[in-house]
């Protein structure tokens, strides 16, 4: 069987798919790299759309579906015969390289705000990659604990180093696979494999406008690292933090706001917290709510990069498009479902 993938700048791409494989799985066995977290249809980052021919889905989230005829998601569509797939990004954002997997040992963790707790690991030395830890900020990577046969998405919160060190928030899910082993078994020493980096959402360093970055709930983590890279630079670009919160005990510590603070002088931050106990002082409401606070007060278009569930995705991006900020301004990445 034949599935052609077509980018949206209109590079067409042929591969063989086997039968009973799926359509992710014969692109990385083709030496192409689409974009995907889960890969057990959960995220939803490698939907697509079907435009000829019929599949089967297999197990899957109905919510991670795109809307739309043929709205599949990659990791579990199988082709039933040749199909013509839509991708709704450009063919640059398509790897052409295997993705590395490291081993890395626990080296840290602890709560660090209400249902967040935050995972240090080390690489291991690679006769290939050496020992640093080379990503982009605002890249994810794949964490797999072998004993569970489960792997998950997570964004990472620390810079690029040659120490080889990985800093996670990870919000804890009851009932989850992973996340479970984290809050009851995980523990200094242990290992685990480390797939990555991975993702393009990353800050637009040629852009002279200013940036707007929000973040909901552990979205907070690439959004920190974006941050922490532009006060490493001493990036002097206006920009403006906006970090949303159910409860204000999910925010982390004022400490950390206060260390960007410091190495941001021009840094606004807005804390923005839906069901806020009596007492604060902050801005309630969704981070839709303080976006558009923000927008109605300031003359400049930004940039916007939000990381979040699909959710507060969502209403940003209604808020984005009410407020006339170009749909090319807008950077997102979303968390898992």
């Amino acid at each position: 069987m034949n599935v052609t993938l077509i980018t949206n700048d209109a590079v067409r791409l042929d591969v063989a798919c086997a039968e009973g494989q799926n359509i992710m799985a014969a692109a990385e066995a083709a030496g192409l790299y689409p974009p995907a977290m889960c890969h057990e249809g959960s995220c939803g980052l490698c939907a697509a759309h079907v435009l000829e021919g019929s599949y089967e889905m297999g197990p899957h989230n109905p919510q991670a579906i795109p809307t739309g005829p043929g709205g599949v998601l990659l990791c579990r569509c199988q082709p039933q015969g040749d199909v013509t797939v839509a991708l709704p990004y450009a063919d640059a954002q398509i790897s052409r390289q295997q993705i590395p997997e490291r081993e890395a040992v626990i080296t840290g963790l602890k709560e660090v705000a209400a249902g967040t707790v935050a995972l240090s690991l080390l690489l291991k030395s690679d006769p290939v990659m050496g020992q640093g830890a080379e990503f982009v900020p605002g890249q994810y990577m794949e964490l797999s604990v072998p004993s569970l046969g489960v792997k998950r998405a997570y964004s990472l919160a620390n810079l690029p180093n040659w120490e080889g060190h990985l800093e996670f928030l990870i919000r804890l899910v009851p009932g989850g696979a992973f996340t479970g082993w984290l809050s009851a078994r995980a523990k200094v020493g242990d290992e685990l494999m480390v797939r990555g980096p991975l993702g393009s959402f990353v800050l637009d360093e040629a852009s002279p406008r200013p940036r707007v970055l929000v973040a909901g709930g552990c979205g907070m983590a690439p959004i920190l690292s974006m941050l922490r890279h532009m006060g490493e630079f001493q990036d002097s670009t206006p920009v403006h933090l906006i970090y949303a919160a159910n409860r204000e005990q999910e925010l982390l510590p004022d400490s950390e706001l206060e260390t960007l603070r410091a190495a941001l002088p021009q840094l606004g931050v807005t804390l923005a917290v839906w069901h806020p106990q009596p007492g604060w002082f902050g801005f309630t409401g969704t981070a839709a709510d303080a976006l558009e606070a923000y927008l109605i007060g300031t003359a400049l278009v930004p940039d916007i990069y939000v990381c979040g569930p699909p959710r507060m995705l969502e209403s940003i991006e209604a808020v984005a498009l009410d407020k006339a900020v170009p749909e090319t301004q807008l950077y997102a990445e979303r968390l898992p479902h």
